[in-house]
């Protein structure tokens, strides 16, 4: 994979579902090999923030720009061939299909090895079932495969909702190892939406912390290690919310 210069940026952006706003005046800015996490509670808007960068919410005012390109009013297809992979929470393979054609689908049906490799080598649980249909795939087996099924695509952008859910502490630590990996090698920026607040903060340079859909905090992951009272303050966390067996 060959990293290419990226920048995100989202410049007062409000958005939702129908008539029904979730998000309110948010941008935040990701620049080429930028790592942001997004925490917040339930409802906070955490999901709304990637569907919206990725045309599936409503952009009702503001602009999204992803390599110098305005996606306000570009359909999800073309955001995703502009180079912006998306894994979302409900994972959506295709049951039906082996491990290695879910693959080849995410690559428009071109069988592309060296892209196929690629993706064994970092999760090669996959290799090991490649011909095993989705539905034969436990938790941590389909959510490897839902994100090797957006990095085929070679996407510039990754964004990343919840990858961690209902997984086993193990497996969890397996998948997110792979994630870092990967961003450090290709240098490819990410968007992680999750749970586990330590997870985020090991992994993220900058943290957006959303609370009923408007930016509540906005900086770096070290200002929240050293004033835990903000995660206290906006998340009712007064501790960090670690894997169980997390290395840190």
């Amino acid at each position: 994979m060959v990293a290419v210069d990226t920048e995100l940026v989202l410049d007062g952006v409000w958005a939702g579902y129908g008539d029904t706003t979730v998000l309110e005046d948010l941008s935040v800015t990701l620049g080429t090999g930028g790592r942001l996490g997004v925490i917040g509670r339930n409802g906070a808007g955490k999901t709304t923030t990637l569907a919206t960068i990725v045309g599936l919410a409503d952009q009702t005012r503001g602009e999204i720009r992803f390599a110098g390109t305005d996606l306000s009013r570009l359909p999800p297809f073309k955001r995703a061939r502009a180079g912006i992979g998306y894994v979302p929470q409900t994972r959506d393979i295709f049951p039906s299909l082996t491990v290695e054609e879910n693959l080849v689908a995410a690559m428009r049906g071109r069988r592309d090895a060296q892209r196929l490799d690629e993706a064994y080598r970092m999760f090669p649980r996959l290799r090991e079932r490649r011909g095993n249909g989705g539905a034969q795939l436990s938790g941590g087996e389909q959510q490897m495969l839902s994100v090797a099924r957006a990095l085929v695509t070679r996407p510039r952008l990754l964004l990343l909702d919840e990858p961690l859910e209902g997984l086993a502490p193990q497996i969890a630590e397996e998948l997110m190892a792979a994630i870092s990996g990967l961003v450090v090698e290709t240098g490819i920026a990410c968007i992680l939406v999750e749970q586990h607040v330590d997870v985020v903060l090991d992994f993220a340079e900058d943290i957006l912390i959303l609370e009923r859909g408007r930016p509540v905090f906005y900086g770096g992951s070290g200002t929240l290690r050293a004033q835990p009272e903000i995660l206290d303050r906006t998340i009712g966390l007064s501790k960090l919310d670690s894997l169980p067996g997390q290395l840190r």
